[in-house]
C-alpha cells in the first residue's frame, strides 16, 4: 500500500494473491480508475481462468469489474471491455501484446491511468523468453500510463528474490520490498521407491492412489500416456493433462476431478503452476523433477486442510532417478532452492520485438526502437552497435524492409511469421507445427508434433494420446489432420525435446555427496535403499578421491557430478584441445582417442585449468564452433550467425563455472 516494487514470497495456497490484490483494489476504491488500474498478468491461460471465480468475487465485492483476455475469450466481449473497460484486467504477456499491435485496441485510452501490474508465477517467467518477452511489452504499456506503474511480483519458490525485484524493476523509479514471511514448520511424508518396469510403476501408483484425490507428476509426455494407460482399471479414475491434450479434454478431466473423490490426474508441469484442482490427498511423482522449486511447487499441492500433512511418493524406474529424487528431498530440508538466472542479451526476444514494434505503428524508426527495449534488463548487456548489427541483417534477409529511415515488416518476414493475422509472431516461444488429432466422427483428442507425424504409416501405426490407444487411419498434411479409430493397444510415441536436459551443479554435488555418506535415508522403501546402498558401495571409494577417473579399454570416465552446463563447455575444451571424442551428460564425462589416459586427462585439466585460458578469445571461437545447431527460438533464423550460436551456447555453455570447477579440482587433485 505504501506503493513500492515488491517480489512476495509464500508457499502454494499461501494467500499471496490476496496479499496482493486487496491493496489493489483499496486503491481503486480509493481513487476510482478511468479505466484499466491494474493489470494481473499468469504465464498460462489455463492460470487466468482457474483465477477469475476468485478474482472476480473479490473485485465485485467492492462494486468493481474484471475481465479476462486471452485467445479463448469470444470477440463480442472484448468489443465490450474495449466500449467499457474492467477496472482489473486478467491476461497474458502474449495477450497483452496482441492488444498493443491490434489496430482496433485504444492503447493510449485503455491504460492511461494503469497503476499497478500483479505477475503470478513470476519464477517460471525470469530468467526466460518469455520473461523477457513481458518486461519488452511492459516497457511499452507504461508509455501510456501517466504513472509509474508498481510491479508485484508472486512466487512460491525462488532462491534470489532481490535479484528479480531488480530484474522486475524495469525502468520504475519506485522503491523496493521482498515481503518473505517466516515459514510455519510443518511435516511432510517422503517415501521413494523403485520398479522393475512402467507397468509395475503404475500398477503400485494406482493402488495407492485408489479412494483418494491425487496427482500424478510426470517428467514427459510419453511417460504420462503411457502410465496413464496401465493406471486405468486399478480402482481410480485416470484422467491425462498435458499440452498436446485438446483443451476440451483438460477442462473436463479438471471438471470431473473437482467433483470427485476417488480420481487420479495424470500429468506433466500442466499442473504445476498454481492451478487449483481442488484439495488433494497425495502427489505422486514418476522419477523425480530436475529442480527443487518444482518438487516444492508440486508437494505444496497438498496438505493444505487441516490435519493433513504435505505429502509426495517418488515411483523410480532405475537407480539414477532414486538418488536425483533423494538429493533434491535434502536440498529442500535444508531450505535450498534454485536461484533465476537473470539474463542481459535476450537475442531472439530483441528480434521478435523489432518485429512487433514495426507491426505496432506501421513503421518505426531504428531509435525509437533501441529507446524502447535498451532499458529492458534483458537486453542491458546489448550495444548500440550489435543492435545496428541485428537490424541490419535482417534488413539483408528480408525480414525488415526500411524505407525514409522507417523500418517495416519485410517480405520474408510476412512469409515466415505473417501466417493467420500474424499468429506465428503473437507466440515468442518456439511452437512445432501441430497436427490435429480425431476421431471419425470429429471428436478433437489433441495434437502431434509433426516429426512424430511424418513417421506414421496409414492403417498400421498406433500412438497413445489422452491415456489411450489409437490407430492412424489418414494423415492430411494440407489440413494438418490425422484421422485415427481406437486401437486395442497402442505403441508410446516417441515425444521429447532434442535439446539435453540440464541439471544444476548443486544438485548433481548433493547426489555425489548422498553416494559419499554413510548415513540411511530414512525415506527409501526397501527396493530403492537396496539399489542406492549398492550404488555407495560401488562408487564412494571412487568420488571420495575428487578426481574420479575410472580407466578402462582406452576409455577414461570422469565422474565431475558437476551438471549439465559444467560438463559440456569441458567436453568441447578437451575435444578442441586434445582431438579426443567426449560425451557429456550431468555426471560424466566419456572420453576416447588418441592418447586418452589418466595421465592425460590430468595434463588437460591443468591446461584448461591454468589463468586466462577461458577469458582467451580464440577459446570462446573454438568451443563456440563446436556448439550443435539446436532451434532453441524460431527466431534464431533473423539473427547474424554469431548471435545465432551465441544463443545455444548460453544454454549449453557456462565459462566462468566451467572455471571455478576445473580450478578447484586441480588445485585439490590434480
Amino acid at each position: 500500500m505504501a506503493g513500492k516494487n515488491a517480489v512476495v514470497l509464500a508457499p502454494t495456497a499461501g494467500g499471496k494473491t490476496e496479499a496482493s490484490i486487496f491493496p489493489a483494489l483499496a486503491n481503486l476504491v480509493e481513487n476510482a480508475a478511468e479505466a484499466v488500474g491494474v493489470i494481473y498478468i499468469a504465464p498460462i491461460k489455463a492460470l487466468l481462468n482457474n483465477q477469475d471465480e476468485r478474482l472476480g468475487t473479490y473485485t465485485e465485492m467492492v462494486g468493481l469489474r474484471r475481465f479476462v483476455w486471452h485467445g479463448d475469450i469470444e470477440d463480442a466481449g472484448k468489443r465490450a471491455f474495449v466500449r467499457e473497460p474492467a477496472e482489473l484486467l486478467m491476461t497474458t504477456p502474449e495477450s497483452l501484446e496482441v492488444m498493443l499491435l491490434s489496430p482496433r485496441f485504444p492503447t493510449a485510452e485503455v491504460f492511461k491511468d494503469l497503476r499497478m501490474v500483479i505477475i503470478d508465477e513470476v519464477h517460471a517467467l525470469a530468467g526466460t523468453d518469455r520473461g523477457a518477452h513481458l518486461m519488452s511489452v511492459l516497457e511499452r504499456v507504461r508509455r501510456f500510463s501517466r504513472h509509474d506503474i508498481q510491479r508485484v511480483g508472486l512466487s512460491a519458490t525462488v532462491g534470489n528474490p532481490e535479484e528479480i525485484l531488480v530484474w522486475l524493476r524495469g525502468t520504475s523509479q519506485r522503491e523496493g520490498a521482498v515481503v518473505n514471511p517466516p515459514k510455519v514448520p510443518a511435516s511432510h511424508k517422503i517415501k521413494i521407491s523403485l520398479h522393475q518396469s512402467i507397468a509395475e510403476l503404475a500398477e503400485k501408483a494406482a493402488a495407492q492412489a485408489a479412494g483418494s484425490k491425487s496427482l500424478f507428476f510426470c517428467q514427459s509426455r510419453a511417460l504420462t500416456e503411457s502410465v496413464a494407460e496401465r493406471m486405468r482399471g486399478g480402482g481410480t479414475e485416470v484422467f491425462v493433462h498435458h499440452s498436446s491434450v485438446s483443451l476440451e479434454e483438460r477442462r473436463l478431466a479438471e471438471e470431473r476431478f473437482n467433483h470427485g473423490t476417488n480420481a487420479c490426474i495424470v500429468c506433466t508441469s500442466t499442473l504445476e503452476l498454481g492451478i487449483d484442482v481442488g484439495d488433494l490427498d497425495l502427489v505422486l511423482q514418476a522419477n523425480a523433477p530436475s529442480t527443487v522449486s518444482s518438487f516444492m511447487q508440486r508437494m505444496g499441492r497438498t496438505g493444505r486442510r487441516a490435519g493433513q500433512t504435505a505429502n509426495t511418493s517418488f515411483y523410480c524406474e532405475d537407480e539414477e532417478a532414486v538418488l536425483q529424487a533423494a538429493a533434491l528431498v535434502e536440498l529442500a530440508r535444508s531450505g535450498w532452492v534454485e536461484s533465476v538466472p537473470v539474463q542481459h542479451r535476450c537475442w531472439p526476444v530483441l528480434v521478435h520485438q523489432i518485429l512487433a514494434m514495426s507491426l505496432q505503428f506501421g513503421a518505426v524508426s531504428p531509435e525509437r526502437c533501441w529507446e524502447q527495449l535498451h532499458p529492458v534488463p534483458d537486453f542491458s548487456e546489448v550495444t548500440r552497435e550489435e543492435f545496428d548489427q541485428v537490424v541490419e541483417h535482417m534488413k539483408t534477409l528480408g525480414f525488415l524492409f526500411e524505407s525514409g529511415g522507417l523500418l517495416s515488416m519485410g517480405e520474408k518476414g510476412e512469409r515466415v511469421y505473417g501466417k493467420k493475422n500474424f499468429s506465428e509472431l503473437y507466440a515468442v516461444f518456439s511452437s512445432p507445427t501441430l497436427y490435429r488429432v480425431q476421431t471419425a466422427t470429429g471428436r478433437d483428442l489433441g495434437s502431434l508434433e509433426q516429426g512424430f507425424v511424418d513417421r506414421l504409416v496409414e492403417q498400421m501405426s498406433a500412438f497413445l494420446l489422452a491415456g489411450r490407444g489409437w490407430l492412424v487411419e489418414r494423415v492430411n498434411h494440407q489440413d494438418r489432420e490425422v484421422r485415427v479409430r481406437e486401437a486395442p493397444r497402442g505403441q508410446k510415441p516417441s515425444w521429447g525435446g532434442f535439446t539435453p536436459a540440464m541439471l544444476s551443479y548443486e544438485l548433481c554435488q548433493r547426489m555425489k555427496q548422498l553416494l559419499i555418506d554413510g548415513r540411511p535415508l530414512p525415506y527409501l522403501e526397501a527396493n530403492a535403499a537396496a539399489s542406492f546402498e549398492a550404488r555407495r558401495r560401488d562408487m564412494r571409494e571412487l568420488l571420495k578421491r575428487g578426481l574420479a577417473l575410472q580407466t578402462e579399454d582406452g576409455t577414461v570416465r570422469w565422474w565431475t557430478f558437476a551438471g549439465g552446463k559444467i560438463n559440456h563447455t569441458l567436453k568441447y575444451a578437451l575435444e578442441w584441445r586434445n582431438g579426443w571424442k567426449v560425451v557429456a551428460d550431468n555426471f560424466l564425462l566419456r572420453i576416447t582417442g588418441d592418447g586418452a589416459s589418466d595421465e592425460a586427462v590430468r595434463g588437460a585439466l591443468r591446461e584448461v585449468a591454468a589463468p586466462g585460458f577461458w577469458d582467451d578469445q580464440e577459446t570462446a571461437k573454438a568451443i563456440a564452433a563446436r556448439v550443435p545447431e539446436y532451434r532453441l527460438s524460431k527466431f534464431q533464423d533473423a539473427l547474424p550467425e554469431q548471435l545465432a550460436v551465441e544463443v545455444v551456447a548460453s544454454y549449453l555453455l557456462d565459462f566462468v563455472a566451467a572455471d571455478d570447477f576445473a580450478g578447484s579440482i586441480t588445485r585439490s587433485h590434480v
